[in-house]
């Protein structure tokens, strides 16, 4: 199987391009090759690939400056993803599409299903709603994976953070009055793969549509970063206590969900996966990071 993923450094891509299995051949397309926000670049770049499946993984992610621009945010997020529906309608193939729990406005008190209205309060989320939006109305052969806090060995996130954190600070200070699904990308990575295959062997609706796609458990970013920190003192690191905190306290350009944890039965009897608990997950995260820390120092 060909598989075209757009992106090139972000957190699935990295665990896709380290993750593809056997039988697998992935291109992964990029700027300057591809520009999401540029039309006739993602056509071209897509129809060169020759793929059999495409996921789009490329995305305008920094939450806090899409406030300040919009513009940008939706010409990546909403018109690019349409641009990558248009191709794969095209090639007639299928389309998986990674999504975000910032499309909901985080009032529920239940973790929110696919049928549950949409909402968002902020451009990133808007963006990425409109292109949820234009793919459906594109390509209906598409599988819209939404998921929520993800972590990784790559890049910056929430747990290299807290760990850097943790390497000169006896405390950290983190909000306590969010609730996610921590959500690793690797394991993120395996469930496309596996759904790749499944859409291009079997046509059936019931793979097609929006799904939610995040780590077993939840929990509030505090106890996330307690977790952390405790696999971290296990690796031999110091103790670092958690602060909890209100979101008052620690204010932002956008507001963020408090309620962002996902329900991802659907996705589980659709296509027989269910991802990892998050607590598990973390500790192969941590111990990774701090080995390839280890490594470096020697």
């Amino acid at each position: 199987m060909r598989l075209a993923v757009t992106g090139l450094h972000g957190q699935v891509v990295s665990a896709m391009i380290e993750r593809a299995p056997r039988g697998v051949e992935l291109i992964a397309l990029g700027r300057p090759r591809l520009d999401l926000t540029v039309r006739d670049a993602v056509l071209a770049a897509l129809r060169a690939a020759r793929c059999d499946v495409i996921v789009n993984a490329a995305a305008y992610t920094e939450v806090d400056k899409a406030e300040s621009e919009p513009e940008a945010a939706m010409r990546v997020n909403g018109d690019g993803a349409g641009y990558v529906a248009e191709i794969a309608a095209e090639l007639r193939a299928p389309l998986i599409h990674l999504s975000t729990d910032y499309v909901f406005d985080g009032a529920l008190g239940r973790p929110y299903r696919e049928d549950d209205a949409t909402a968002p309060t902020g451009a990133y989320g808007r963006s990425k709603l409109a292109g949820e939006r234009r793919i459906a109305a594109i390509h209906p052969d598409h599988a819209i994976l939404r998921t929520s806090w993800i972590y990784s060995p790559f890049g910056a996130n929430f747990v290299t953070t807290m760990l850097r954190q943790g390497e000169t600070r006896p405390e950290a200070r983190v909000v306590a009055d969010q609730r996610g699904n921590p959500t690793y990308a690797l394991d993120i990575a395996d469930a496309v793969f596996a759904v790749a295959e499944r859409l291009r062997a079997d046509p059936s609706p019931a793979l097609r549509g929006i799904f939610h796609l995040a780590g077993g458990g939840e929990a509030t970013w505090a106890e996330f970063a307690g977790a952390i920190f405790v696999e971290a003192a296990a690796h031999g690191r110091a103790p670092v206590a958690v602060k909890p905190i209100a979101t008052a306290e620690y204010p932002t350009a956008a507001r963020r969900p408090a309620n962002s944890r996902l329900d991802s039965s659907k996705f589980a009897a659709a296509f027989g996966l269910t991802l990892p608990p998050w607590r598990d997950s973390t500790r192969r995260c941590v111990a990774r990071l701090l080995a390839a820390q280890h490594a470096e120092a020697d």
